[in-house]
């Protein structure tokens, strides 16, 4: 019988969790606000699941922030969002690194302005050796292009001559992700009700677990968190096989 009392080890937590954050407009246009007031509270949900993973032992977290669909939105809108990008980097950095989180990034992140692209240089430098919680921002990503952009650079190294193409498996294509290094997503999350994944982690997200939420991201807290991960864990993952 499973031992279920107060005294029981908790739970094993997802070890990657990945999050769509979505509602930030909404959020905003509810409270007769401008859109970056929204994105602006969405930063800050930032800090605080970032906390609450670490707090939970989840080893991963991948957030959504900026798509390479998103270039379409107004210009003003872009601005006030890589704005914002400039802020989270300058003001969070530090604490990150005294928590000893680790900051990556995916995405054509090099294509951005460059003082950003210096930001991102010295936040993934500067914390490349801590190891309590890796935090991976999705920024100008899409997982259309980043599946496009290994698949051409598979195919120019079997025209090198350097891969052969009976060496070309699940894993080696892995291997030429932005992801290369973390393990695929075990849940996702998707704020705001929509049940979509909007070209995000199309590859890696084969087996996760799905989870939409129904509240706008900067109203997103750690009981959020929790909920879905309660959600995942009430969830039985065969990856294909039967359930005995």
């Amino acid at each position: 019988m499973t031992d279920v009392s107060p005294h029981s080890a908790p739970a094993t937590p997802p070890r990657h969790v990945a999050i769509i954050m979505d509602g930030n407009g909404r959020w905003a246009r509810a409270r007769g606000l401008p859109r970056v007031a929204g994105h602006q509270r969405g930063a800050e949900a930032v800090r605080g699941v970032v906390e609450a993973c670490r707090e939970m032992g989840i080893g991963y977290l991948t957030l959504y922030a900026f798509s390479s669909e998103n270039w379409k939105r107004p210009a003003t809108e872009v601005d006030d969002l890589m704005g914002l990008l400039r802020l989270y980097l300058r003001r969070e950095l530090s604490q990150l690194h005294r928590n000893n989180v680790r900051i990556r990034f995916i995405g054509d992140w090099k294509h951005l302005a460059p003082d950003i692209v210096s930001l991102i240089e010295e936040a993934v430098d500067r914390t490349c050796d801590n190891d309590s919680l890796t935090f991976i921002i999705a920024i100008n990503y899409g997982s259309h292009n980043e599946i496009l952009d290994a698949t051409r650079r598979i195919a120019e190294n079997v025209r090198a001559d350097t891969l052969a193409p009976d060496d070309i498996d699940e894993a080696l294509f892995a291997s030429y992700l932005h992801t290369r290094g973390i393990p695929d997503p075990d849940l996702i999350i998707r704020t705001s009700g929509e049940q979509r994944l909007s070209n995000f982690l199309l590859w890696q997200a084969a087996y996760a677990e799905l989870v939409f939420l129904d509240l706008l991201w900067p109203d997103f807290t750690k009981a959020s968190l929790e909920e879905a991960v309660e959600e995942f864990r009430r969830r039985e993952r065969r990856y294909g096989g039967t359930d005995g």
